[in-house]
């Protein structure tokens, strides 16, 4: 049996869509064990693990743009994840390793370079992160979610790059509108569902927005709050004040996620890609709150920019990220179903590729010489 090594994470966005792989590929190619080199502290092990897969964890540092004291010492992280992952790929000699991203795909990938080992890369961004750019630098293929991210590439890269789109677990093409709405507590199915989430670890930002405008927006739809775990201190509180239950927060949705986005009528949220490409898979109207660039170099305002430009979201970025705007936008939404509508087709439009498939058989079909 060979093995595919997935290696990524530090966030939910990198590990998720390398599951969604993951899964296509057990299911279709017995043939094919796929094993993950991730993160030895955060969220990475628990993830995958209850995902079925067979987890490594590696030392790993981040990989910033600006100096920070933490460098220094993150460059000794990242120097002693090269050597566990050289010593765990030498002992599983894989057919080849899969980068989903994220500063820790960089040392595996390096090594399995030096091992001789191929590998594909996948960037989920619309413009391409440092850990990509330097992993398309030993890569053999070099998969992007965008048409337009090849541009962000040098020229000679070109011919090892193709376009897939973002992989999404499965479940989120068959979610259940009345799970969803069975889970949260919502019975009354003439209430319009508004669901709020930050990504996996939550948003701080979006959590205040909304604690300002719950108690006005709850008059006039059902809101379901994911804020992250560790972050629900205040929002048990408002699940007591607000009247008629219109109100619940969980920390972490996990098994229920594609149902309870399944019976949202709009989705406020970050901008992470694999927030956005699941909200679109789908078919959800989106309000994005994207990380400025002053907390990140920017990716998720260009992923932002890309869905609202296509008619399926609206975005408040910068000074417009601001409790009155949001609760006028979702208003204003929920007031226009003709707009609602056009926005949940635009957005259908855009997650109907079905990325986790083709990547699948980019890794199953894969030689040494990078063609399928």
């Amino acid at each position: 049996m060979d093995t595919i090594v997935f290696a990524g994470g530090g966030t939910g966005g990198h590990i998720f869509p390398g599951l969604a792989i993951a899964e296509f590929l057990e299911k279709n190619h017995p043939e094919l064990r796929c094993v993950w080199l991730g993160s030895s502290r955060g969220l990475d092990r628990g993830i995958v693990e209850s995902a079925g897969l067979t987890f490594y964890g590696i030392p790993s540092g981040k990989l910033r743009r600006y100096f920070s004291v933490l460098n220094v010492l993150d460059l000794f992280r990242i120097g002693a994840g090269f050597f566990v992952s050289l010593y765990r790929l030498w002992r599983l000699r894989p057919r080849l390793v899969f980068s989903k991203g994220g500063f820790v795909s960089v040392p595996p990938c390096f090594a399995a370079f030096l091992l001789r080992i191929p590998v594909i890369t996948h960037e989920c961004d619309f413009t391409p992160g440092l850990a990509t750019r330097l992993n398309s630098r030993v890569a053999k293929m070099i998969l992007v979610s965008y048409e337009e991210t090849a541009a962000y590439f040098p020229g000679n890269y070109r011919a090892r790059i193709q376009c897939t789109g973002n992989p999404v677990r499965s479940e989120f093409y068959a979610g259940n509108p009345d799970a969803g709405r069975a889970y949260t507590g919502c019975t009354d199915p003439e209430v319009p569902v508004v669901f709020v989430q930050g990504g996996s670890l939550g948003a701080r930002q979006i959590n205040e927005l909304l604690c300002e405008i719950a108690r006005e927006l709850c008059g006039r739809c059902f809101v379901v709050h994911q804020t992250g775990a560790g972050n629900r201190n205040d929002c048990e509180l408002l699940e007591r004040e607000i009247p008629g239950g219109r109100y619940r927060s969980f920390g972490f949705i996990r098994r229920e996620m594609a149902h309870v986005l399944a019976s949202a009528d709009i989705v406020v949220s970050r901008a992470g890609a694999n927030s956005v490409w699941e909200c679109a898979t789908a078919g959800k109207p989106m309000v994005l709150i994207p990380l400025d660039t002053g907390s990140s170099r920017g990716d998720q305002i260009d992923n932002a920019r890309y869905f609202e430009n296509r008619g399926a979201a609206v975005v408040l970025a910068g000074e417009k990220a601001t409790a009155a705007n949001l609760l006028n936008t979702v208003r204003d939404l929920l007031d226009d179903s003709a707009r609602l509508t056009a926005m949940a087709a635009a957005s259908k439009s855009l997650g109907t590729r079905q990325a986790a498939e083709i990547i699948a058989r980019y890794i199953a079909e894969f030689n040494p010489e990078g063609t399928v």
